[in-house]
């Protein structure tokens, strides 16, 4: 994964966007972004998944693949709904399989976003209460495991000063010491 600063130009969101600022080693450690590298298996074995998901408690997981030609008339709006920035009240975390895209991250206490880059191989936990946004990139696909702790949650929280008080994102807050 590649994370960088996003450079705020006006633009096709799924664009790169990059402005030539990357994202010093530790500052997503600091925002509770976690991040592996693991290479997808041709078998279907995901061992080094299911490693992950035994040392954290994830119990269940699903495959989601979002394309253009598999959303047809409603690709385009549901590209901008995940765009909105928001925030869920479980971690995030997704495994690619194919394909690539942005997660975008809001830094602490800048409130800039940081472009995370992701492609095959790539798995990424965002913690529950940070403000976030995806997208796809200019290839228009993606194909993504989806792991849960518990059972799916997917409603997601758009900011705002009703969010900003909400308990998952002050206890998000208070974990990285921005409280």
């Amino acid at each position: 994964m590649r994370a960088y600063y996003f450079d705020d130009l006006p633009g096709d969101q799924r664009a790169q966007h990059d402005s030539g600022i990357p994202v010093e080693p530790g500052v997503l450690d600091k925002i509770g972004v976690l991040h592996w590298r693991i290479p997808v298996p041709t078998d279907e074995k995901y061992t080094g998944i299911d490693a992950v998901a035994q040392e954290r408690n994830y119990k269940n997981r699903d495959v989601i693949t979002i394309t253009k030609e598999g959303l047809g008339d409603l690709y385009e709006s549901k590209i901008k709904t995940f765009y909105e920035e928001h925030m869920h009240e479980d971690e995030e975390i997704r495994y690619i399989l194919e394909g690539s895209g942005y997660f975008d991250v809001r830094d602490h206490p800048t409130d800039a976003w940081i472009r995370c880059a992701v492609v095959a191989g790539d798995l990424l936990v965002l913690p529950a209460g940070i403000y976030h946004r995806f997208t796809l990139d200019e290839k228009n696909t993606i194909k993504a495991m989806r792991l849960f702790k518990d059972e799916p949650k997917w409603t997601p929280y758009n900011r705002s000063e009703e969010t900003d008080a909400n308990s998952f994102r002050v206890e998000y807050l208070r974990n990285i010491a921005v409280v």
